[in-house]
């Protein structure tokens, strides 16, 4: 590739997508709070106090769920700019979906018999916090301004040289 050269990394040499994750992570940190508030006050006028808790863990699991990936990725970015970046992200992003997959696991064999859950509550608070943080993810993508090409700049080319000439 002519004409081509890798960008000047910033000082603080951290990747263009590290605002729009932080900006997904504290709007969804906006909707969690309103499934809680919501799935908390349903919960507890279908069942109770077993209905408000089954409501807030299940909104405290969508969150963790949300914050781990939005967090991996972050934390992956750190490594932006070293040579091991491409294996520690993806070995971070990675590490962190298995364990999400086991803390829901644990979580799920733990809570399945307990006689202060509701499941369908906690259930429907899971899928609430999880279709929440989808409509988050995809308005934060769509709203952001991410240029195509984030990491390159193009060399100043002089007024004798256009591009019929290259």
């Amino acid at each position: 590739m002519t004409g081509i050269t890798p960008a000047k990394q910033p000082e603080s040499n951290t990747p263009s997508s590290n605002p729009v994750l932080r900006r997904a992570l504290v709007l969804g940190g906006f909707v969690a709070l309103g499934i809680a508030v919501v799935g908390g006050v349903i919960g507890f006028l279908v069942d109770g106090g077993v209905g408000l808790v089954s409501a807030l863990i299940g909104t405290a699991l969508a969150v963790v769920f949300m914050g781990v990936t939005a967090g991996t990725i972050l934390l992956a970015n750190r490594f932006s700019g070293s040579d091991m970046f491409v294996g520690a992200f993806f070995g971070i992003v990675l590490g962190g979906w298995l364990l999400k997959f086991v803390v829901f696991l644990v979580v799920v064999f733990i809570l399945k018999d307990q006689a202060w859950v509701n499941p369908v509550i906690l259930f429907l608070s899971v899928i609430a916090g999880v279709i929440g943080s989808l409509i988050v993810d995809v308005m934060v993508m769509l709203k952001s301004r991410m240029p195509y090409v984030s990491d390159v700049t193009l060399p100043n080319q002089s007024s004798d040289q256009s591009p019929e000439h290259n």
